[in-house]
């Protein structure tokens, strides 16, 4: 298994799996199954192609795996600042420490951004083993959005957590 930033040439696997992500587990994304899926290819090429994005991919012989993106901040006074998201493994490697390998790969490559001092996330209330792997990773929460996502007839909380990115792993 590897661990490598995508490209745009990543961007056909990387639609099929965040479109996975979102029609299995709704409730954890802000974006929906149906908005993403009406984007075209380009827009998921430029998203990899962003230097205000940074994603990288888990490949299992060749076939992309699992992902997770971290987002710069553009505004001079919270560049400082980057925002972890999109974490998903497919079903079938999920259990072996990929999640925790995925978050590992991105915090070493925020420590190569000049000036970067935290990175935040926000996880779904309830969701146990996101909200464990993230504290495992360093973690802690600093307050909770009530209501923050709306699927269907429900709606979910989120929990916001940050942590320095020279901090001990």
């Amino acid at each position: 298994m590897s661990i490598q930033r995508l490209d745009a040439g990543d961007a056909t696997a990387y639609r099929a799996l965040m479109l996975e992500a979102y029609e299995r587990h709704p409730q954890a994304f802000t974006s929906s199954v149906a908005e993403r899926a009406a984007m075209p290819l380009s827009w998921w090429e430029a998203r990899l192609n962003s230097p205000l994005d940074l994603l990288l991919g888990a490949f299992e012989e060749g076939e992309l795996v699992g992902i997770v993106g971290l987002a710069f901040e553009v505004r001079e006074k919270a560049r400082h600042k980057a925002t972890l998201f999109g974490l998903y493994v497919a079903q079938p490697y999920r259990h072996g420490g990929l999640g925790y390998r995925l978050v590992q790969a991105l915090l070493q490559e925020a420590r190569k951004r000049p000036g970067l001092r935290l990175v935040q996330l926000t996880v779904t209330a309830g969701n146990d083993a996101a909200l464990a792997l993230y504290r495992r990773c360093g973690f802690v929460q600093f307050g909770l959005e009530p209501l923050a996502v709306r699927v269907e007839d429900q709606y979910f909380d989120k929990l916001h957590l940050w942590r320095e990115v020279a901090a001990a792993s």
